[in-house]
């Protein structure tokens, strides 16, 4: 059986096409407006997910050569290829966007079925299967198309992908102590997530639907209501990414 992620990949190709719409959308005036990340416009958000399509591309090079290829030289080389897309013209911003994602997307479909099991290492150092790629990118073109403050937000996300989020987000917060234990109770599907290392504590219990939950847990603009246990204040979590 081929371990190529043939879903994940459809879901890679979609999220790609939603961001590079609400791109398409934005005048060249509304490149230069703040995103909903701190300190950074819609220019830096568009210019950082371009960069991070050709660091994908780097990771399947290294599984399909077997050469290690690291995402990013470093992290000043990252951050200076952000400012630096980010201060150019918003038609030739566009243009990037759509040429690195056109690269992403030639690396995906030639890499061969038996090199979708080889390891290759993040840019937090994470070492995993070049599968969990397609994932990578599923997360960047969504999330980062709810901030670009354009018009997409999280009930525009697909609850597939929004239960995908959740889990990856309890699996980065399972063993921290920084973040208070959190149950987190999807209304609109049969899931429950806990947060944060409980150490005999009673969890909060945090109910909603799985787009409030997902934009919550991944620190977004939470787009309806959220109800924790007992009225209690809404626990802050600490940053995802």
């Amino acid at each position: 059986m081929s371990a190529r992620p043939a879903a994940m990949l459809e879901r890679a190709a979609k999220g790609t096409a939603a961001f590079e719409a609400s791109v398409h959308r934005l005048t060249d005036p509304g490149f230069t407006r703040p995103s909903n990340l701190p300190g950074w416009s819609r220019a830096h958000v568009v210019a950082h997910v371009a960069r991070n399509a050709d660091a994908l591309v780097n990771l399947l090079t290294w599984a399909r050569t077997g050469v290690e290829t690291p995402m990013y030289a470093s992290g000043d080389q990252r951050a200076r290829e952000i400012e630096e897309g980010a201060r150019r013209p918003a038609e030739e911003l566009r243009a990037e966007l759509l040429a690195a994602d056109g690269r992403l997307a030639a690396a995906l479909a030639a890499l061969p079925d038996e090199r979708w099991t080889a390891t290759v290492r993040t840019a937090r150092g994470r070492e995993v299967p070049v599968s969990q790629v397609p994932w990578l990118r599923v997360r960047e073109v969504w999330v980062h198309a709810v901030d670009l403050n354009v018009d997409t937000g999280f009930d525009d996300v697909p609850h597939k992908v929004c239960a995908a989020l959740l889990d990856d987000v309890t699996a980065a917060f399972r063993a921290r102590p920084d973040c208070a234990p959190v149950e987190l109770r999807a209304k609109d599907a049969d899931r429950t997530w806990l947060l944060g290392a409980s150490a005999g504590a009673e969890p909060v219990g945090v109910s909603g639907d799985l787009a409030g939950l997902a934009a919550y847990a991944t620190g977004r603009p939470v787009p309806g209501p959220l109800y924790p246990t007992g009225g209690a204040p809404l626990p802050t979590l600490p940053a995802w990414l």
